[in-house]
């Protein structure tokens, strides 16, 4: 008698702990996805704040550029306001490194803005700006990548599919120009 009770105990607690364990596993990458997101757009914020500065300090030696000022100022401002999916942000990522680079393509026109050290101070501080965003990017498509894997994958997906996990957007930026920090050398 002792024997049936000890394995139908044990046919009970498996499987639960089983559930218990995926369930929890799959709520830990979630979290950590959610986690890296706001990573990204901490990173992508302080790009956003730099770039205004960057604008001003330019506006001051290249006035004639006001076309192209203007166009990074609105690109800017649209990837800022742009809270959608990682996909919709991407898509305003693209223009607005479009935007970006071109600027910094005109700035090797003007020799004694690139030798101005506020102006240079500002180049140091995207480049570092730009390398933080994509260490970001990468932690955070890691951790998407560890949702979609426990999300889609036997037998993990079937709890998933009982509790309403998802797979998540990675953040994938489609130009490959736009894939590559603002060239700033000079």
């Amino acid at each position: 008698m002792e024997v049936i009770v000890i394995v139908a105990v044990a046919v009970i607690l498996v499987p639960l702990i089983f559930v218990i364990a995926t369930y929890n596993g799959l709520v830990s990458t979630r979290n950590h996805v959610d986690e890296s997101w706001s990573g990204v757009e901490t990173e992508l914020q302080r790009r956003y704040d730099l770039i205004p500065n960057l604008v001003n300090t330019v506006k001051g030696y290249a006035t004639h550029e006001r076309e192209l000022l203007e166009q990074v100022t609105k690109m800017r401002e649209q990837a800022a306001a742009n809270h959608g999916s990682p996909e919709s942000q991407a898509r305003s990522e693209n223009a607005f490194q479009g935007a970006l680079g071109s600027l910094m393509a005109r700035i090797e026109a003007y020799p004694d803005l690139k030798a101005n050290k506020n102006f240079l101070d500002l180049q140091d501080e995207l480049t570092n700006t730009e390398d933080r965003l994509q260490a970001a990017r990468r932690f955070y498509n890691g951790n998407v990548r560890e949702n979609n894997n426990k999300v889609q994958m036997f037998p993990s997906n079937i709890i998933a599919g009982m509790f309403k996990f998802a797979t998540r957007e990675f953040f994938e930026i489609d130009e490959p120009k736009a894939r590559q920090a603002p060239n700033v050398s000079l």
